[in-house]
């Protein structure tokens, strides 16, 4: 049963029950399978800038771009067999000169536009200039860090027992740094899923016990822009279908 607790542009926060914690990491490791674009070549012509062109080009590949992934194929998939084409590669140029400060939305494309336009540069003083053609392909996070299109964590679901021992504790309500407790006649627990087991209540009363579960799991799920925090938990979980199904069939080969 999934249970989502809180949702904001780029970051939901859900709990999913009755898992394994083994099920719950390859959630967390599958979006590393999730193809997104990102700048993978560079070809400088001019760089008067204070960069170097390999720093350049490494910032150039950490920048978000959004697209509409359908129209894209992986280069290992293409039929121009990795040379290059619309089907699989995006062109961007870049042309700009000082002074001022360069940013991402400088970089100028039909197909594919930077998720975040304002993200700085680099900066050119007077008369510096800069000259690019950046090419942009589909990939994975597995392979590279500039294809992750989020970051995925879990942690445990809490459990709180309160005993008659620690029912009048209002200390453990003033020491809870999350603001788990409430008290009224007696302490009681207002917001279970914000407990991190950090066990400053513990400290102050015995009459408390925290533990974690074994099956019930809380997931942050954070995007990068290219694609929603929803279709990277969709993903992620299509992916593990598939994977599953080229296991069976593996070991179904097996006499």
């Amino acid at each position: 049963m999934i249970n989502q607790l809180k949702s904001e542009k780029n970051k939901i926060v859900f709990a999913l029950n009755g898992i394994s914690t083994e099920f719950a990491n390859a959630i967390r490791r599958s979006i590393y399978e999730i193809p997104v674009l990102a700048i993978d070549e560079v070809e400088i012509s001019r760089n008067d800038s204070a960069l170097y062109d390999e720093i350049l080009a490494h910032r150039l590949g950490l920048v978000p771009l959004k697209t509409d992934k359908k129209t894209f194929t992986l280069i290992s998939e293409c039929s121009c067999k990795g040379k290059g084409c619309t089907k699989c590669t995006a062109s961007l140029v870049l042309k700009a000169k000082g002074p001022g400060i360069v940013y991402v939305s400088d970089l100028k494309s039909k197909v594919v536009s930077p998720v975040y336009p304002e993200m700085p540069l680099v900066t050119l003083q007077k008369d510096q200039e800069l000259e690019l053609v950046a090419d942009a392909r589909l990939g994975f996070g597995k392979n590279h860090v500039k294809w992750t299109p989020g970051i995925i964590w879990f942690r445990a679901y809490p459990k709180i027992e309160i005993t008659k021992d620690a029912e009048q504790c209002k200390e453990c309500l003033d020491v809870c740094p999350q603001k788990v407790y409430a008290f009224d006649k007696k302490l009681t627990v207002q917001n279970l899923g914000a407990c991190d087991l950090c066990e400053a209540c513990v400290e102050k009363s015995n009459g408390i016990k925290i533990s974690s579960s074994d099956e019930d799991f809380i997931f942050y799920v954070e995007s990068f822009g290219q694609i929603s925090p929803k279709e990277i938990i969709l993903e992620s979980l299509d992916i593990i279908d598939k994977n599953m199904s080229q296991l069976d069939k593996e070991v179904n080969k097996i006499k």
